[in-house]
């Protein structure tokens, strides 16, 4: 049997060992973030066309935006797998 990694988010951390979170956005929310405070295209990955951003200086107040882009980037990485598999994970099931 086949395993198949998909990744919607990364964490690590800045230069300054400050925390960074890394993930997948819209094409939309790519164009916002890329020019929101504590937010920047995601080294690596938006250098190779792909719509991801690195939020940085993380604060308290910045958690439930966080933990909203992090969840829209698990629907939008989950609506890449087959219909077959979204099924068998009980994933966007409407």
């Amino acid at each position: 049997m086949e395993s198949r990694w998909k990744v919607f988010a990364i964490d690590g951390w800045e230069k300054d060992e400050d925390p960074a979170f890394t993930f997948k956005t819209s094409e939309l929310n790519f164009g916002f973030l890329s020019e929101s405070t504590g937010y920047k295209p995601a080294p690596y990955f938006a250098t190779r066309g792909m719509k991801w951003i690195q939020h940085y200086n993380s604060t308290e107040d910045t958690d439930d935006e966080l933990t909203y882009y992090i969840t829209e980037s698990y629907r939008l990485v989950s609506l890449g797998l087959t219909k077959k598999k979204q099924k068998e994970l009980g994933l966007n099931q409407n």
